[in-house]
C-alpha cells in the first residue's frame, strides 16, 4: 500500500520530465554500456560489465520509484489553501525561541523539499510540528538534537 504524495503542479511536471528522460535516454545508454562491456570478453572477470549491470539496476529502481510516486501523486489545489492554520503549501515565518533566529519556509511534499530554497517537507520533524498551528502559537518540535520550540509569526500562501 503506497502513501499519497502531495505535490504542486510544477513539482509533478518535473517528476514526469525526469521519468521521461530516464526511460527514453538513460535506459538506452545503460543498455549500450552493457553491450560494450559484454563485447570485451569473459563476463566472469569483467568489472566493467558488473558496473554497467549495477548502474542499470539503480536506474530501473529510480524509474520504478518515480512511477509509484507519480501514480500516487495528488496535486494541491492552491485556490483551496487558507492562512488560518499551517498546512501544506503555506509559507510560514517562524522564530526559534531558543536563539531568536527567524526563518521562512514553505511546506511541501517530500519530493519537492529543498532546504537551500526554503522548501521544507511536511513529513520532516519541523514540518510535522508546524502543521495545524495558528499564528502566534508555539510549536514544540522533537528533533534529533532535542525539543526545539518555534513561534509561528506569519502564515501566507
Amino acid at each position: 500500500m503506497s502513501k499519497t504524495h502531495y505535490l504542486t503542479a510544477e513539482g509533478l511536471e518535473k517528476l514526469k520530465e525526469e521519468l521521461n528522460q530516464l526511460m527514453s535516454v538513460e535506459r538506452e545508454a545503460a543498455a549500450r554500456a552493457i553491450a560494450e562491456a559484454r563485447d570485451k570478453g569473459d563476463l566472469s572477470e569483467n568489472a566493467e560489465y558488473d558496473a554497467a549491470k549495477d548502474a542499470q539496476g539503480l536506474l530501473e529502481l529510480r524509474i520504478a520509484n518515480l512511477q509509484t510516486l507519480i501514480a500516487n501523486a495528488r496535486v494541491v489545489d492552491e485556490s483551496r489553501l487558507n492562512t488560518k492554520v499551517v498546512q501544506i503549501m503555506n509559507k510560514v515565518r517562524i522564530r526559534n525561541c531558543k536563539n531568536n533566529s527567524i526563518m521562512e519556509v514553505t511546506l511541501v511534499g517530500e519530493s519537492e523539499a529543498n532546504l537551500a530554497e526554503g522548501r521544507l517537507a511536511v513529513s520532516s520533524p519541523i514540518g510535522k510540528g508546524l502543521l495545524g498551528k495558528k499564528k502566534g502559537e508555539i510549536a514544540s518540535v522533537n528533533t534529533p538534537s532535542g525539543i526545539i520550540q518555534f513561534e509561528i509569526l506569519d502564515i501566507s500562501i
